[in-house]
């Protein structure tokens, strides 16, 4: 019985888009029709998210034709789709053993590492796709992701640019290269990536652009300027996490705690169990000089698990009270657990001096110093005892 090649045959899958899979799988001439007949089957299966019925059909081919390039990468996507990143992994690499180059197999393999946070093995594969396309701007943007994922700065940035050579306005390219400025603390680079999203389209970007532009404010600490992005967000999302956090956070730092107060209680409307927005909020009433609300919100930080800025608010609050004795022995306490922290040695220092006990106020200091660490602020306090 003869053989004929049956490569240049369409395929309909969600990998291969219509397009011939790559190396020629020889089979026998009655098997044809219906081989081309359950690949169908299975890739349209596929698009319905029917997978067990999908990967059925693409099992029968492979007990008529073992090697088959379409079933093998078939069920990689099969596998994929459901979360089953190394079963997939399995059916694209048996594929590329049989059929070496086979950009769909490839592209899927890629994809799985990705998935598994394996990024170097993404961008190994993703190299090799591009040996034979590199001018597929998806499989670009997806290196210089990976690049970013695994802090190679250099060879982030560079892919990201090519695709902007490519298609000046490629908007994966353009936040890419926000989050990778973002990353390494250059927030003015960052910003300008991100606000050329937000003038691209204005009315419909993305909510995550407008916080995005909106953190990078807040860490140049343009509160005001953050301000503004943060409450378009919220207009779109009312309940929107990061768009309450970066309001009450850029209050914050404008030092207006009563309007911080406000997003952070609208936060815990939402979580009430989320430590680090009590310990924020319990900060902010301490900061008004309401420190039987602070207190409370404290130690309801502490009633989920041990925070060590819930318990240092703790001993601010003793301390604002006059309650010096109290706020010496739990500071003691957190320097025992985070000797290195110059603030907790410094607020020390202050209860001693507040007691009226110079020497140990010194000497508090002189123990941070005595670990080697510098602190400006440690050094001038430290001179402005000896005056």
């Amino acid at each position: 019985m003869s053989e004929i090649s049956v490569a240049n045959q369409p395929c309909t899958g969600e990998s291969c888009g219509g397009s011939p899979c790559g190396s020629p799988a020889a089979v026998k001439v009655p098997e044809i029709a219906e081989i081309s007949d359950l690949s169908k089957q299975g890739y349209q299966l596929l698009k319905e998210n029917k997978i067990t019925e999908d990967m059925d059909r693409f099992n029968r081919i492979l007990e008529v034709d073992n090697d088959n390039n379409y079933a093998l990468v078939g069920l990689g996507d099969a596998a994929r789709k459901r979360g089953g990143f190394h079963e997939a992994a399995g059916y694209y690499q048996r594929c590329l053993d049989r059929h070496p180059g086979n950009n769909y197999a490839l592209f899927g393999l890629a994809d799985c590492f990705k998935a598994l946070n394996q990024f170097h093995r993404a961008i190994e594969i993703w190299e090799q796709y591009l040996l034979h396309d590199n001018t597929n701007i998806t499989v670009l943007t997806r290196v210089a992701d990976a690049y970013r994922k695994i802090r190679d700065f250099k060879h982030s940035k560079m892919v990201y640019l090519k695709v902007l050579e490519m298609e000046s306005r490629n908007p994966y390219a353009i936040i890419g290269l926000g989050h990778l400025h973002y990353d390494f603390k250059e927030y003015r680079d960052a910003l300008f990536y991100w606000e050329k999203m937000f003038e691209a389209n204005r009315d419909g970007v993305d909510i995550r652009v407008l916080t995005s532009i909106g953190n990078c404010h807040r860490k140049l600490k343009t509160f005001g300027d953050g301000i503004a992005y943060f409450e378009m967000a919220l207009r779109r999302e009312p309940y929107n996490f990061y768009a309450l956090f970066g309001l009450a956070d850029c209050y914050r730092g404008m030092n207006q705690q009563d309007r911080s107060l406000e997003y952070w209680n609208r936060i815990l409307d939402q979580d009430p169990r989320n430590k680090v927005i009590l310990t924020r909020a319990g900060d902010a009433y301490r900061h008004l000089e309401n420190y039987e609300k602070a207190a409370d919100y404290y130690e309801r930080a502490l009633n989920i698990e041990f925070d060590t800025y819930a318990v240092l608010g703790l001993a601010l609050v003793a301390k604002a009270q006059g309650r010096y004795t109290e706020a010496v022995e739990s500071l003691g306490r957190l320097i025992q657990q985070d000797p290195r922290n110059y603030r907790l040695y410094l607020e020390l220092s202050e209860c001693h001096l507040k007691r009226g006990d110079k020497r140990m106020a010194q000497e508090t200091l002189e123990d941070f110093q005595r670990q080697g660490i510098r602190s400006q602020a440690v050094t001038e306090a430290l001179e402005r005892l000896k005056d």
